[in-house]
């Protein structure tokens, strides 16, 4: 499977040298690198040259690096099942980049690029419909940003007296936010190694 994937790594980079970065094999599965502007002709070239046919679009996703410069990865992951192969199709984009959708070559493409408006914010030019999916129309940000809270910003509960659902800002008590990252184990009277909590004499953990 490797030296076949290989194979098909060195074709699609032959024949698509302006558009492909880089690529490589790693664990049985090949990964491919291009720029986010050569996204719909290069996907146009994986699903109709006769080497590639990789006519099924599994999933779009992305990865958050908020320290680097350009933010997020795309991911693309596409089968070809008259050749049995799988590749993975990847490009860098800044935040506030617009991306090329492929719903012009892959109608599945639609709620995949959507999902991934939702979650990271990233906006998909040329996208038909591109509104949230999984939120609702008034959520506050993009939840699969790292710098996202995990509260939230806001609540939701159904009041009994309007006899609706209302939203409110979350609201935490101190005490809530004040997290203990040391042993679990904190109080046994045993210690575990590496345990910070023990008192530098071998003897109990504080309590």
């Amino acid at each position: 499977m490797t030296e076949a994937l290989n194979e098909l790594g060195t074709v699609i980079e032959s024949k698509r040298p302006d558009e492909v970065v880089s690529w490589e094999v790693s664990y049985d599965e090949l990964t491919v690198t291009i720029r986010a502007v050569d996204l719909p002709v290069f996907m146009e070239f994986l699903k109709t040259d006769r080497n590639c046919r990789f006519t099924t679009l599994v999933d779009i996703t992305a990865v958050d690096w908020p320290s680097r410069e350009e933010r997020f990865d795309m991911v693309y992951h596409f089968l070809s099942m008259y050749q049995n192969h799988r590749i993975r199709v990847k490009c860098a984009v800044s935040e506030g980049e617009m991306v090329p959708s492929i719903t012009g070559v892959y109608k599945a493409a639609d709620w995949f690029e959507r999902e991934v408006f939702d979650m990271f914010g990233i906006i998909f030019k040329g996208h038909p419909d591109l509104r949230r999916l999984l939120t609702d129309y008034g959520f506050r940000g993009h939840p699969l940003r790292k710098d996202f809270p995990t509260t939230g910003y806001t609540e939701l509960r159904y009041d009994e007296v309007e006899k609706r659902v209302v939203y409110e800002p979350v609201s935490l008590v101190q005490e809530y936010r004040q997290f203990d990252f040391m042993s679990p184990w904190e109080g046994a009277d045993y210690i575990l190694p590496g345990d910070e909590k023990a008192d530098g004499k071998g003897g109990e953990a504080k309590g």
